[in-house]
């Protein structure tokens, strides 16, 4: 499902990222649905920001991946998930929680306005490679 929501990071990479949230659940926590037998429905992975854009406390509880099958949204997993990782960051001491999509990810838009989150910014972000001398 890692690689379903970030298709550009190796399954190796997915393999580490994963081990070090397991064995570091004070800052960071995964949760995930299941579909009542082996095969899974969705996951979430949160962890603790001092900041995070629009946002005016700290520490912030910050999403930074939520992902649910196409064939079961719209179905409250998701916004058990995000219920979740409310709770978690609740108990670290948050009184915020923030996430972040692309522009153009319209179902991640209407899934985060759903589910209470406001929108505080906009950015597109700029790169210029530069060649050595």
């Amino acid at each position: 499902m890692r690689a379903l929501l970030w298709p550009g990071c190796s399954v190796h990479d997915h393999r580490i990222d994963t081990d070090r949230i397991l064995k570091n659940t004070s800052e960071e926590i995964l949760f995930v649905a299941d579909r009542g037998e082996v095969a899974l429905a969705g996951f979430i992975e949160a962890r603790l920001r001092p900041y995070a854009d629009g946002c005016d406390t700290s520490p912030v509880g910050f999403v930074e991946g939520w992902f649910v099958d196409a064939d079961v949204r719209r179905r409250g997993i998701g916004a058990n998930l995000i219920s979740a990782a409310e709770t978690w960051a609740i108990s670290r001491g948050c009184l915020e929680i923030a996430s972040d999509t692309e522009l153009h990810n319209a179902v991640s838009r209407a899934a985060h306005a759903g589910l209470g989150f406001d929108e505080v910014e906009q950015v597109v972000r700029f790169r210029k490679r530069l060649s050595p001398k």
